[in-house]
């Protein structure tokens, strides 16, 4: 089934980095600063994921993300992301394992400038031809519009392109892009029929390539 692709587009959180902490507590950064309660990390993290929320009310009471509370979020975010991220296990060698069978690219409804930080602050930044986020798109997913903006700048083939993410935005996505996906689990959702390990991504990905 994989010997058709040629490139993969990763979603970032939930997918290649575990950035649970980082995202919970920059959003409750700015709650407290709101004068607003603290939400419960696994809350936050569902509800990040949520197609069907207007995240700005949900997680800040306003009807879209205001200048001051973009500023707290960057904040609190650039000061403390190096200290709360991590990679999933088995991600870089997935990616070594990968490289020479797949060109690779990120797709990520964060900033681009906060993709670009976290993937070279985790020395994985030279497997990706691009980082591309929200912030570069009218619309981030799960609208398809970075997904096929990235497509077209790399050159990247419909027929030869698979995304991996773990968000139901991921799924709407790479759907309205026609384009096949994966679905893991070990991020920030819980889907039927995903993968549940990193090495069983690997083991899919690269069994056809290794009899070329």
């Amino acid at each position: 089934m994989f010997k058709k692709f040629k490139s993969i587009i990763f979603d970032m959180d939930g997918t290649l980095i575990d950035s649970g902490d980082i995202i919970s507590n920059s959003i409750n950064y700015v709650r407290q600063k709101q004068g607003l309660e603290v939400i419960d990390k696994l809350t936050i993290l569902n509800k990040v994921n949520d197609p069907h929320i207007n995240p700005a009310h949900y997680f800040y009471e306003t009807e879209q993300f205001t200048d001051r509370q973009s500023k707290y979020f960057e904040e609190y975010y650039t000061k403390n992301y190096a200290n709360q991220i991590k990679l999933y296990d088995g991600i870089t060698n997935l990616l070594e394992s990968l490289k020479d069978h797949y060109s690779f690219s990120i797709a990520t409804n964060a900033a681009t400038k906060y993709g670009v930080m976290m993937v070279e602050h985790l020395n994985i930044a030279h497997y990706f031809d691009e980082v591309i986020g929200a912030d570069k798109v009218t619309q981030g997913k799960p609208n398809p519009e970075m997904i096929l903006k990235l497509m077209q700048t790399q050159n990247y083939k419909k027929e030869s392109t698979l995304l991996i993410g773990d968000s139901q935005k991921d799924i709407m996505a790479a759907k309205s892009a026609d384009l096949e996906y994966i679905v893991v689990n070990w991020g920030f959702s819980n889907h039927d029929n995903a993968l549940t390990d990193v090495n069983e991504l690997l083991k899919l990905l690269i069994s056809t390539k290794e009899l070329e």
